[in-house]
């Protein structure tokens, strides 16, 4: 009797965590296709997945899809750009380096690889960076041409999303340049 006892016990837990599971799996494929939608619909892709020439002129190399700067791409020296002009921001060929009053900036790679995208990062640190323009919250600001501004609109779900979106995109192995100050921006040119 004891034994039947635990074991309808046990098939009940298990029955229940299939349950469970089940229900979780459903909550976070919606959850992706939340965020999957917001990347997409946010420029996201814009500046974050680089762009190769095509066809019909430039493209997003689905290869490099949100893999940020090319590590392989030099940055040659930007031209003149007259002071208080109303030229004075640079875009490379790829959309993922941008020059201006700030200096280089480079979008960052926001694949889960662990070495040099957002593997090691956490949902925390993901929200953190967006809503103080910090890289991981508490580091270094994060640059032009990021719309920081308007992304804190997004609400912690969003970004939640965003993230567990970002999390099912495939690893891209691509360690993005630091960021360079303006006077190394200028002596560039």
């Amino acid at each position: 009797m004891k034994l039947r006892l635990s074991l309808f016990a046990l098939a009940a837990v298990l029955a229940g965590s299939a349950f469970a599971s089940e229900k979780d799996a459903k909550e976070l494929a919606v959850k992706v296709a939340r965020g999957k939608y917001l990347v997409h619909t946010s420029a996201c892709m814009d500046c974050h997945t680089p762009l190769k020439m095509g066809a019909n002129g430039p493209e997003p190399d689905m290869s490099r899809l949100l893999s940020g700067h090319p590590q392989d791409v030099r940055v040659p020296p930007a031209p003149a750009v007259a002071e208080n002009s109303f030229w004075n921001v640079i875009a490379g060929a790829t959309m993922t380096a941008w020059i201006g009053p700030w200096g280089t900036s480079f979008t960052a790679n926001l694949t889960p690889d662990p070495d040099t995208g957002l593997g090691n990062w956490t949902e925390r640190d993901f929200r953190e960076t967006i809503r103080t323009g910090r890289h991981m919250g508490r580091g270094r600001p994060v640059l032009p041409p990021m719309p920081i501004p308007v992304y804190q609109n997004f609400t912690d779900d969003d970004l939640g999303a965003i993230f567990a979106y970002l999390r099912t995109i495939p690893a891209v192995k691509n360690r993005v340049p630091e960021p360079l100050p303006p006077a190394a921006a200028k002596a560039s040119r």
